[in-house]
């Protein structure tokens, strides 16, 4: 059990701590992506797979670190696995953004995406 005194440091490192959560994160959505990416090279799947594969990825990247969010804080669990899916989410749409240097393109599955990366963060939180 951690004495009170333990606990204080990580309250201060708040910003540390989300930052490892979503490298985390990328982590895990990265090994993921490789094996989409082999699912695809070795049994040629549809479109819709590989669609379906990403949006999968995202949930469970941001399930699992707003998991691991909820364990490590131990208070407000669900809050702050939406501030890791906030968080997922926001690098995710600059990185786009940037790819495709223009917001109209990417706009149509933002609202979607948005709304997997807070859900499965938020509901990874709230299990922990």
């Amino acid at each position: 059990m951690r004495g009170r005194k333990e606990q204080e440091p990580e309250k201060k490192n708040i910003p540390v701590l989300m930052l490892k959560f979503l490298i985390a994160a990328y982590f895990i959505t990265g090994i993921l992506l490789i094996l989409l990416a082999m699912l695809l090279y070795k049994f040629r799947i549809s479109d819709g797979f590989v669609t379906a594969g990403i949006v999968v990825t995202y949930i469970v990247s941001t399930f699992l670190t707003g998991f691991l969010a909820g364990k490590r804080m131990e208070q407000q669990k669900y809050l702050w696995g939406l501030c890791i899916g906030a968080l997922y989410f926001a690098v995710l749409a600059v990185v786009s953004l940037l790819v495709r240097q223009s917001f109209e393109q990417i706009c149509g599955n933002f609202p979607f995406t948005l709304f997997i990366c807070l859900a499965s963060g938020m509901l990874g939180g709230m299990l922990s």
